[in-house]
């Protein structure tokens, strides 16, 4: 027997019976795949497993600071560091907390309290470093935790645990999850869009990966598409030289006639998920170009969003984007700001980084206020983890650098159904432990779940004979941050 018959018979098995007997309602199955409402394309549950109220947010925005932002330095105001700089960090404090190896071997750990200086702005009466003047203007806008908390002490482990709810490799990311459960809005755009920056704070900073904004065992149709600065935003989209948009649209058919024919054979629904991605690609070949053209914006927006938003896959720019994606029903919107990995020399590293994002943060809390889109619009702002509160390194009186620190941080979030004004959650005077209202990962993620109208228990898929969820086994609803 040849090996392309042991191969059709090895795939006629009871199983592929099945999933062909499933198919198999005449037209129906690729006629619906074509569209990205469908529930065979985009392999959605339906909104009677998973829905549990009715959403107050839409969309989310999720501004990813890559490298974990110093919270001491920005938004956690502690005078004791000041006070005690120099000072060792107390045994009692640190309680043999485990420390990365980049300052385990060190011989003291002195407490660098934050050379910037700090007020409180708005009726909420918020923290904010000098360093921030521009989000310093919106902190009534915003809701800041203070006591978030993760199990991650290294990169890697700590940013694909925020995107896809575990530390090894292989989940979906958030945007997968709400693409699989919510689906698209836009028939011409991705439910999921990706794009990337790269701070002035630390250029050489730590990479990112496309796998975190990959679609794990979900459908592919689920993965993130990245959107990219210069001619061609989205790779391989344009036409080949010579091919009319005529000749594209035959070729398509045909290929969908043949996939189809492989589809109805073997039943894989990767080969549906194809089928789909053609034809979203094919529409996205005019939605694209006109999305990503910001050339129409009137005078006063690219004054709002700071001088950077003229440079092409600058952060400021792509908060532009980000909000015109929104407009456009984009489901999931995640922006990666790398370089706030500042293990020495931060003053001067950080004062560059927060002026890269501070402007352009504020403009589109202020953009989509005023376009009545943040209601219904979840913007948040954070890192993977925070920065120590003793110096990795020599200390200075003008000059140190901070490790890792897991045990707490600060993010902060807008619209979408949070209260704003509101600071959540206690840090100690030495910003090192959490003394009141702590939040795990999981439960920010069940959170915004829920802010979408998602129960965070039940949407989930199952996979290798386990049912998985953005949140794994925990998570709880953070209520007291909810408008």
């Amino acid at each position: 027997m040849h090996k392309e018959e042991k191969d059709f018979h090895y795939n006629m098995n009871r199983r592929h019976f099945l999933s062909k007997a499933s198919l198999g309602l005449g037209g129906l199955g690729l006629a619906s795949l074509l569209s990205p409402s469908s529930l065979l394309g985009n392999n959605r549950p339906g909104p009677e497993h998973f829905k549990h109220i009715a959403p107050k947010a839409k969309r989310v925005i999720y501004l990813f600071q890559s490298g974990g932002p110093s919270q001491l330095d920005l938004f956690d105001y502690k005078p004791t560091l000041n006070e005690m700089f120099g000072e060792e960090l107390p045994d009692s404090i640190r309680n043999g907390q485990r420390l990365t190896g980049m300052t385990s071997g060190q011989d003291s750990f002195p407490l660098a309290g934050s050379i910037f200086n700090f007020k409180q702005y708005g009726q909420s009466r918020a923290w904010v470093s000098e360093i921030m003047p521009y989000t310093s203007k919106v902190v009534d806008e915003l809701c800041f935790i203070k006591s978030l908390h993760t199990e991650a002490i290294n990169h890697d482990p700590a940013i694909t645990f925020f995107q896809t709810g575990s530390q090894q490799t292989g989940r979906p990311s958030i945007g997968s999850w709400l693409s699989y459960g919510l689906g698209s809005e836009n028939e011409n755009l991705p439910a999921f869009s990706v794009l990337l920056s790269r701070g002035s704070g630390r250029p050489q900073g730590q990479p990112l990966y496309s796998r975190l904004w990959g679609n794990g065992f979900l459908n592919s149709v689920h993965q993130g598409v990245q959107f990219r600065s210069g001619k061609d935003p989205v790779l391989y989209l344009k036409d080949p030289k010579g091919m009319s948009k005529m000749d594209r649209r035959k070729m398509l058919d045909h290929l969908s006639q043949l996939n189809a024919l492989h589809s109805s054979e073997f039943g894989d629904p990767e080969i549906e998920a194809r089928i789909a991605q053609y034809e979203l690609a094919y529409r996205m070949q005019t939605s694209v170009p006109e999305t990503m053209d910001i050339s129409k914006e009137p005078d006063y927006i690219y004054r709002m969003y700071g001088a950077d938003v003229a440079r092409p896959g600058s952060f400021a720019a792509n908060c532009l984007l980000a909000r015109r994606l929104a407009e456009r029903d984009v489901r999931f919107i995640q922006l990666y700001h790398m370089g706030w990995d500042q293990h020495d020399s931060l003053p001067t590293a950080i004062e560059k980084q927060a002026k890269d994002v501070d402007q352009a943060s504020a403009a589109l809390i202020l953009d989509l206020k005023q376009r009545g889109m943040l209601d219904d619009t979840l913007v948040i702002w954070g890192g993977e983890f925070g920065r120590t509160n003793y110096s990795q390194g020599a200390l200075t009186k003008t000059n140190y650098g901070r490790d890792h620190h897991p045990r707490c941080f600060t993010i902060w979030m807008a619209g979408g159904g949070v209260r704003p004004g509101v600071s959540y959650g206690e840090t100690d005077d030495f910003g090192y432990n959490i003394v009141k209202d702590p939040v795990h990962v999981h439960d920010f993620q069940a959170t915004m779940l829920h802010l979408l109208g998602i129960d965070h228990e039940k949407l989930t898929y199952k996979s290798q004979g386990r049912r998985f969820r953005l949140t794994d086994v925990g998570g709880k609803i953070i209520h007291d941050i909810l408008a």
